[in-house]
């Protein structure tokens, strides 16, 4: 019994001392940096471009319209937050988009602001979790990351509380572990079609939804889909193959993956789901209809330069009518 309380004792001791450490050595990233973003037209502009049609921060950080096909932000809710990942769609806990409007961020600063975004760490050291791709962020030209801070800085501020995000254990701990300092890099040339067909995929984390994904780890071959998506009605909706596959796009021309995108320009297409089991998509289609079609067709480029991978994904499963 007297053996069996002393290794308790030291188990517990060993358990206290992990856990100290990871929430004093970690997340292990730079102070903020001090800097002060100019605003000028050119970079808001640069800015609202990125965060409504590249890299879609105006879709998590608003409340989607799931009554419409796509989920497109409900009109006055954009840059405000309350978008909601929890264990129903496969993450470990419930994490919330925060507001990102002026009546959000007004007590940040700029170098509070790029740290975010670009390495996951918030303004009181903890960690955010990866479902806003930080780690894709980093690797951004810093110009393009100052811009959507200098667009953020001009929208109208919108006052909105959402819950405080609960990773589960032992989740909370892994967290902390995650962030890393970001390795920018310059934007390329435009003439060099395949580097920024590359870049622009990262600025749009095309992966994080279309390569399968487990305990905050890719899982499948990059960008051959198949991850799983839970509506609340039961259906499954699964990514596409986007590699030049016959299962993926090898058999697509450049035209037809532009005009993909651009179908949604005309907002009939995106209609009512009203029916239990109707075919939906997470896909932000209508955001990512305003993406230039020089850079969709970037995008297009490079991704038929990546290993094919065969994967025939089925991608909606009704739910099953009781």
């Amino acid at each position: 019994m007297k053996k069996a309380i002393i290794l308790f004792i030291i188990l517990l001791l060993i358990l206290l001392g992990a856990y100290s450490y990871l929430n004093l050595a970690f997340p292990k990233v730079g102070p903020a940096t001090d800097m002060v973003i100019e605003i000028t037209p050119e970079r808001v502009e640069r800015g609202e471009y990125l965060a409504y049609h590249v890299m879609l921060c105006m879709d998590c950080h608003a409340e989607r319209d799931w009554s419409l096909f796509s989920g497109p932000p409900t009109p006055g809710t954009e840059g405000a937050g309350g978008d909601r990942f929890d264990q129903s769609m496969g993450f470990p806990g419930e994490f919330f988009a925060r507001n990102i409007t002026p009546a959000g961020i007004g007590d940040w600063t700029d170098g509070e602001l790029y740290r975010l975004i670009t390495t996951g760490v918030k303004k009181d050291g903890d960690p955010i979790f990866p479902v806003m791709p930080y780690l894709n962020y980093g690797k951004m030209d810093p110009e393009d990351i100052k811009s959507v801070i200098a667009f953020l800085r001009t929208i109208k501020p919108v006052q909105a509380s959402h819950p405080e995000s609960k990773p589960d254990f032992p989740f909370n701990l892994i967290l902390r572990t995650l962030p890393q300092n970001a390795s920018p890099k310059p934007i390329p040339s435009k003439d060099d079609h395949l580097a920024y067909g590359e870049y622009l995929l990262n600025a749009a984390a095309c992966a994080d939804c279309h390569t399968k994904f487990e305990k905050g780890k890719y899982v499948g071959d990059f960008l051959a889909g198949g991850r799983e998506f839970k509506f609340p009605d039961g259906s499954i909706l699964r990514s596409s193959n986007l590699t030049p596959h016959e299962t993926g796009l090898k058999n697509w021309t450049s035209k037809m993956f532009v005009e993909k995108f651009k179908t949604f320009v005309d907002s009939s297409y995106v209609h009512q789901v009203v029916q239990p089991g109707e075919f939906q998509s997470i896909m932000p289609w209508a955001m990512y209809a305003g993406m230039k079609t020089s850079d969709l067709e970037a995008i297009f480029a490079y991704i038929q330069t990546l290993p094919p991978s065969e994967n025939l994904v089925e991608k909606h499963v009704p739910a099953k009518v009781k």
